[in-house]
C-alpha cells in the first residue's frame, strides 16, 4: 500500500473519495494529513482537530480485505487494528461499539467507513496532540508516521475477522455503560446483544456499525 503524506488539506476522506469517484486511485493508497480543517466525523457531524493529530483516510480493494470479514463491520476491524497499536505501546485507550476510541469515558477518535465502486475507504481521526473540550487526548506520544506504518503494516497482513471478533467480545462489555445513536433516537447498549458479524440487536433490529 502507498503511504501519501500531505501538509494540509479540508478532508482526507473526502479527498480521497473524489480520488476514487474521478478515477485517479487505482491501487490501494493510505493519506495522512499533518493539518486537517474539515475533518468529518460520524452521524455526518465535524470533527474538530488540530495539527499534530492523526488525520489517516485509506481505501482497500475489497479483494484484499480478510476473506472472512463483513463488509458490514469493517469499521469495528479497522477501529480494533489500530486500538491494539496503540495497547501494544501502553495506551488504555478502548473500543466503543461500534467505531469509537474512547479513553475512560471520553472519545479520543472514531473510525469512518464507507464503499465506492470495489473499494473500501476507511478514516481515522486521533486525538495526539490536541482534543476539544469534553474529549479526550490520547495517553501515549506516538509519531503520526510511526502509526500510520504500522497500521498500514497490520492491514497488510489480512488478520481474520474472527481473530478480531474473539477479543473484541470482551473490549464490547465496556460499551454496557454508553448510548449509542439510531435513527434519531438514543439506545442504552446495557442488554444489547452482539452478534458474530459485528451487529447488535436494539430495539429488535439488527444493527450495523458501516459509517
Amino acid at each position: 500500500m502507498e503511504i501519501v503524506c500531505i501538509k494540509s488539506i479540508n478532508s482526507t476522506h473526502l479527498f480521497l473519495c473524489d480520488q476514487i469517484r474521478s478515477g485517479k486511485i487505482k491501487n490501494n493508497t493510505a493519506l495522512y494529513a499533518l493539518e486537517q480543517t474539515q475533518g468529518i466525523g460520524s452521524r455526518e457531524n465535524s470533527w474538530q482537530s488540530s495539527k499534530g493529530n492523526l488525520h489517516l483516510s485509506f481505501c482497500l480493494k475489497e479483494e484484499d480485505l480478510p476473506k472472512d470479514l463483513p463488509l458490514a463491520s469493517v469499521s469495528i476491524y479497522f477501529a480494533y487494528l489500530i486500538k491494539e497499536i496503540l495497547a501494544n505501546k501502553g495506551s488504555k485507550i478502548w473500543l466503543k461499539w461500534p467505531n469509537d476510541l474512547y479513553l475512560d469515558d471520553k472519545k479520543a477518535g472514531g473510525i469512518i467507513s464507507t464503499k465506492i465502486s470495489n473499494f473500501i475507504i476507511g478514516g481515522i481521526g486521533l486525538n495526539i496532540a490536541f482534543a476539544p473540550e469534553n474529549r479526550a487526548l490520547c495517553d501515549i506520544q506516538i509519531p503520526i508516521e510511526i502509526l500510520v506504518k504500522e497500521f498500514v503494516k497490520k492491514l497488510e497482513k489480512k488478520i481474520l475477522w474472527k481473530n478480531i471478533f474473539s477479543k473484541y467480545m470482551l473490549e464490547f462489555e465496556k460499551s454496557r455503560h454508553f448510548s449509542v445513536h439510531y435513527e434519531g433516537r438514543i439506545f442504552s447498549l446495557k442488554d444489547a446483544c452482539l452478534y458474530q458479524d459485528g451487529s447488535i440487536l436494539l430495539d429488535n433490529k439488527r444493527v450495523y456499525s458501516l459509517r
